[in-house]
C-alpha cells in the first residue's frame, strides 16, 4: 500500500501471491513473466522449521506470502518502508538474462533445481483428449402430495436459501469507509442484498459494483444451462447497481470440473463454448479473467469396496462494473411508508417455470428433468438496460432478483427487509386448482425480478418494458399489505396464507442453530427471538442538531462557494472537490492519524479529519519509537482501529504496552497528555489501546478495560448509539441524539471491576447502545458486545480525550450507511464529532 502510493517512484516492478505450488510456482512465474530467468538461494527463504527438506521449503504452500520484484536501486527505499511498517521480508534471489531457473542450497552445497524455464513454463505440447458426451435420463419431479406450506418450510430451511447472518456479521464490511452497499438491508438489517457497491473515494459518488452467480445444481440436468444461468444470475444481481450500460460489466469465471470422469470433459467443453462463444458475445460482455479447478473428484477404498465422490460441473461467475452513482443502488427493502405501490414480476422465463435443479426439487430428494435456461440473450440484455433506465428515472422503489427458492423466496425476503406482509392476487401462473398446480409458479428459479413501483409510475414502467420487447414478461402480481402476512390468492380463493414472523423464523432457524453452536447461545437466542417482536420499529435516527451545518466554516479562511454548490449533491458526475479541502495550508491544524502494525482503518479516519479542516498526517508507532516523528508537532491524534497485530485477543493492550514499556514512546505520550491544548480520539483497537494508557491520561483512571464480546465472536453490525451529556469536546451539541453507527470489533465489552466502578465512571460515559425504541440495552445484537448499561464511549473530565468502540469515521458520509433516513444529505451526522474537534482547536 505504501509502495503504490509513491506512484512513479513505486519500487515494486511486479507482485505475485503465493498459492498452489508455493514458491516453486510463484518465483518462476514472477521472473518468467518478464522473459527472464532467476537464481534463488533456498536458505534465504524465511523458515521456522529448519528440519524441512529442500523440496518442502521450495514447494510448501504456506499462505499470506507474496513474492516481489524490486528494482535493485530501490531496495534500500523498499527496506525502509518495510522497517516502518514492521513488515518482514527477505531477498531470496535475483533475475537473470539466461532464462535459466537455478535454486541453490548452500547447506548441502548443491543446486536442487537447475533447468530452463521454458521447459517448465513455456508453451506445452497441445493436449488431446478423447471424450464422449453422456446424456442422463432423469425422472421428472412429481409434485403430487407436495403442499405450498410444507414446501415453503423446507425451502426456507435449505442452507443455500436460508438467512446467512451467522456468516455475514463475522466479516468486517465497513473497513475503509467506502462501502455503500453490503448484504444488510433496511432498518431491520435483513441480509438480502445480492450486490456489493463501494465508492471510489471519499469525495465522489462514483463507485464499483460486485455480484456473483452460480447455478451448480442445474449441471446435473444440463451443464450448458447451468453455465448460462450463472451468467444470468450474476447479471440480474449486479443490475441492482446504477451501471451505465451492460458492456461495462466484466466477468471472472471460476470453472470447476471432475476432469476424466465419464462425460465431464465433454460437458465442460460444451459449457465453455455455450458461455464464451455464444452467450457472452450476444450480451456484449467479456470474460477477461478466470481460473479453473479440474480435480473435483475423490476416490478411496473402504473394506475392499471402491467409493468415489464427484462434484457436478460448476461455473462461479463474479461480475464487476463501474457505478455511475452509488446512491442509486436498488435493494429488496420493500417500503410501506409511501403512497400506494404495486409489486411487479418481470418473468424472463416467459411462464415456463422449469423446476430442474431447483431448491424445491432438492428438499424433496429430486433433481428434475428440465432445467431453466437463458432462452433469449436479447431479452436478458434488454432487461438489464431497462432496469438501469427505470433506476435512473427514479421509478423503482425496490428490486430483488428471482434465484434460489424462486418467486416465493423473493417475496419472503422483501417482506423480511420491510417487516410487512404481501398479498399476491394477480399472478397469471396461479390457479385455484390445488397446491401442486401452483408450486412451479412459486418455486421455479427462472431468471427474473420483482420490482416495487408507485401506482402513478406503473404505466410508465409498463411502457418501458414494452419498448424493450419485454411487455409480455411483466405482470403486476400484488402489493404490500398491513397484515404482516404472505397471502397468495388465485381465482378469488386464498390458496396460502402464512405470517411473516413464522416464515422469517423458519428462514433464520439455520443461522440461529449455527450461532448457538459456535457462539454464546444466550446471544444467539436473543437475536432469534427479536423476530418475534412484531412492533420492533427498526433502526431510526433522532438528531438534536443539523448535520448539514458546517460549524467549521468560519475557520477555513477561504471562499467555500464550491462547497455550497455541491452541498446538495445534485450532480453525481462531479467529485466533491473542495469539501473540507479548500484552504489547504490556511489554518489547518495537524492531527496525527496514529496506527500500529496491522491497523487498517487509517484512511477513513484521515478522510474524516481532512473533511473537517485538519491536515491529517500518517504516523506509525515505529515513527515515534524511532524518533522520526514527535507528538509535540500535533494538535491531536486519532488512534485508529482495524486488526492491530492481526486482531489477536488483547491486540489493543499489546499496542499500549509498546508505549508503556518503551521509554521514548512513553515520554512522548506523557508529554502530549500533560499539555493543555491537545485532544485525542481512540476508536476500536485505538479505544482499547487508550484505555490501557489510563496511567498516562489525566482523568482516565475510571475507564474500563475492553475485553472479548459477550457473544464470543467478532461483530460487524450497524447499531444505534445515544449521545449522553458529557464533557467530551467531540460530542458538544449532539446530546440526546440517537444515531446509527458502524460496529466492527471482537473485544468491545467494557469490563468494570464491580457495580461501584460503573457508578464512578458514569459522569464520563459519553455514548451507549440503545435498542430500536431508544432504551439503553444489554440485549444482543442491539448491544453487539454486551457491555453493562450499553456503555461504549467514555471521555475525561475535561473532555479532551474520548474513546469509543464503534466507528464514526466509517460513516461520516451518508452514502456509507447500510441504512439511513431518506432525507439525509452528503454529510452524515457523525461528521459533527470531527468538526467539533476542529472548532475546539480554533
Amino acid at each position: 500500500d505504501r509502495c503504490w502510493g509513491l506512484a512513479e517512484d513505486n519500487p515494486i516492478l511486479s507482485i505475485h501471491d503465493v498459492g498452489a505450488g508455493g514458491l516453486s510456482n510463484a518465483l518462476p512465474e514472477l521472473v518468467h513473466g518478464a522473459g527472464r530467468g532467476g537464481r534463488f538461494d533456498l536458505r534465504k527463504i524465511p523458515n521456522e522449521e529448519p528440519g524441512m527438506s529442500p523440496v518442502q521449503i521450495w514447494c510448501n504452500e504456506a499462505q499470506e506470502r507474496y513474492v516481489l520484484a524490486i528494482a535493485p536501486d530501490q531496495l534500500d527505499a523498499f527496506a525502509a518502508i518495510c522497517a516502518r511498517e514492521r513488515c518482514p521480508f527477505a531477498v531470496v534471489g535475483h533475475a537473470t538474462a539466461d532464462g535459466q531457473l537455478t535454486v541453490v542450497d548452500p547447506y548441502f552445497g548443491n543446486a536442487p533445481v537447475d533447468m530452463n524455464l521454458e521447459v517448465l513454463l513455456g508453451k506445452p505440447p497441445r493436449m488431446r483428449r478423447f471424450v464422449a458426451r453422456v446424456r442422463r435420463e432423469l425422472p421428472p419431479f412429481e409434485l403430487d402430495g407436495v403442499t405450498i406450506a410444507e414446501a415453503a418450510k423446507r425451502v426456507l430451511n435449505l442452507p443455500s436459501v436460508a438467512d446467512k447472518t451467522f456468516l455475514i456479521t463475522i466479516g468486517d464490511r465497513s473497513v475503509g469507509g467506502l462501502t455503500a452497499r453490503d448484504q444488510m438491508v433496511g432498518p431491520w438489517q435483513a441480509p438480502v442484498s445480492d450486490v456489493a457497491v463501494t465508492a471510489m473515494g471519499y469525495e465522489t459518488y462514483r463507485g464499483e459494483a460486485f455480484a456473483m452467480g452460480e447455478r451448480t445444481p442445474l449441471a446435473l440436468v444440463s451443464a450448458e444451462a447451468s453455465g448460462r444461468m450463472a451468467i444470468g444470475e450474476a447479471l440480474t444481481n449486479v443490475a441492482a447497481a446504477c451501471i451505465e450500460k451492460i458492456g461495462d460489466v466484466k466477468l471472472s469465471a471460476n470453472w470447476m470440473a471432475a476432469a476424466g470422469h465419464a462425460g465431464e470433459d465433454a460437458a465442460l467443453y460444451d459449457t465453455v463454448r455455450a458461455v464464451a462463444l455464444e452467450l457472452c458475445p450476444a450480451l456484449g460482455i467479456s470474460i477477461p479473467v478466470g481460473k479453473d479447478s479440474l480435480s473435483m473428484k475423490t476416490a478411496w477404498t473402504d473394506d475392499g469396496a471402491r467409493k468415489e465422490v464427484t462434484a457436478p460441473l460448476s461455473l462461479i461467475v463474479s461480475a464487476f462494473a463501474p457505478v455511475a452513482d452509488v446512491r442509486r443502488t436498488l435493494t429488496p427493502y420493500m417500503r410501506t411508508d409511501l403512497d400506494d405501490t404495486v409489486l411487479m414480476l418481470i418473468d424472463l422465463g416467459a411462464g415456463r417455470d422449469r423446476l430442474g435443479g431447483s431448491a424445491l426439487a432438492q428438499v424433496y430428494g429430486h433433481v428434475g428433468s428440465v432445467a431453466p435456461d437463458v432462452d433469449d440473450a436479447a431479452a436478458l440484455k434488454s432487461f438489464f438496460q431497462v432496469i438501469q433506465q427505470l433506476n435512473r428515472e427514479g421509478k423503482l422503489i425496490a428490486y430483488h432478483d428471482r434465484s434460489d427458492g424462486g418467486l416465493f423466496v423473493t417475496l419472503c425476503e422483501m417482506m423480511f427487509a420491510g417487516r410487512a406482509g404481501i398479498t399476491v392476487d394477480a399472478h397469471p401462473g396461479l390457479s385455484a386448482g390445488g397446491d401442486a398446480a401452483n408450486l412451479a409458479a412459486l418455486f421455479s428459479e427462472e431468471l427474473g425480478a420483482v420490482i416495487q413501483v408507485r401506482i402513478e409510475h406503473a404505466d410508465a414502467v409498463r411502457a418501458a418494458l414494452a419498448a424493450a420487447g419485454l411487455g409480455s414478461c411483466l405482470h403486476a402480481i400484488g402489493r404490500p399489505n398491513g397484515e404482516d402476512t404472505l397471502s397468495v390468492i388465485a381465482g378469488g380463493k386464498e390458496i396460502n396464507a402464512q405470517s411473516r414472523i413464522g416464515l422469517q423464523r423458519v428462514w433464520s432457524a439455520t443461522t440461529y442453530q449455527m450461532q448457538r453452536l459456535r457462539d454464546n447461545p444466550e446471544c444467539a437466542q436473543q437475536e432469534y427471538d427479536r423476530i418475534l417482536d412484531a412492533r420492533d420499529p427498526g433502526l431510526h435516527a433522532h438528531l438534536t442538531f443539523d448535520p448539514n451545518e458546517d460549524i467549521t466554516a468560519a475557520l477555513a479562511n477561504t471562499d467555500r462557494a464550491d462547497d455550497r454548490r455541491l452541498a446538495g449533491g445534485k450532480d453525481s458526475s462531479l467529485p466533491l472537490r473542495g469539501r473540507g479541502r479548500v484552504g489547504v495550508g490556511l489554518n489547518r491544524p495537524r492531527v496525527a492519524i496514529l496506527r500500529e502494525q496491522g491497523v487498517n482503518g487509517q484512511m477513513e479516519m484521515a478522510a474524516a479529519f481532512d473533511r473537517s479542516g485538519f491536515t491529517a498526517v500518517d504516523v506509525h508507532m515505529s515513527d515515534i519509537i524511532a524518533g522520526r516523528v514527535s507528538l509535540k508537532d500535533f494538535a491531536g491524534f486519532a488512534a485508529c482501529g482495524g486488526f492491530s497485530y492481526g486482531d489477536v485477543l488483547g491486540a489493543g493492550e499489546g499496542w499500549a504496552k509498546s508505549i508503556l514499556f518503551n521509554s521514548r514512546a512513553r515520554d512522548e505520550f506523557a508529554a502530549f497528555f500533560e499539555r493543555g491544548d491537545t485532544f485525542a480520539l481512540g476508536v476500536c483497537n485505538g479505544c482499547q489501546m487508550m484505555s490501557n494508557l489510563r496511567e498516562l491520561i489525566p482523568g482516565a483512571a475510571r475507564w474500563p478495560h475492553f475485553v472479548r464480546n459477550k457473544s464470543e465472536q467478532f461483530e460487524a453490525r450497524v447499531a444505534l448509539l445515544e449521545v449522553l451529556e458529557s464533557p467530551s469536546i467531540f460530542l458538544r451539541g449532539m446530546e440526546g441524539s440517537r444515531i446509527p453507527i458502524a460496529v466492527a470489533h471482537g473485544e468491545g465489552y467494557a469490563e468494570f471491576s464491580d457495580a461501584a466502578a460503573i457508578d464512578a465512571a458514569r459522569p464520563l460515559v459519553a455514548l451507549r447502545y440503545v435498542d430500536n425504541r431508544g432504551a439503553a440495552t444489554e440485549t444482543y445484537p442491539s448491544n453487539p458486545n454486551g457491555s453493562p448499561q450499553g456503555i461504549t464511549g467514555l471521555t475525561t473530565p475535561d473532555g479532551r480525550y474520548t474513546i469509543l468502540m464503534p466507528h464514526p469515521e466509517r460513516v461520516f458520509r451518508t452514502v456509507s450507511y447500510s441504512w439511513h433516513p431518506a432525507d439525509w444529505g452528503e454529510d452524515g451526522p457523525w461528521l459533527r464529532i470531527f468538526r467539533n474537534a476542529r472548532r475546539w482547536v480554533g
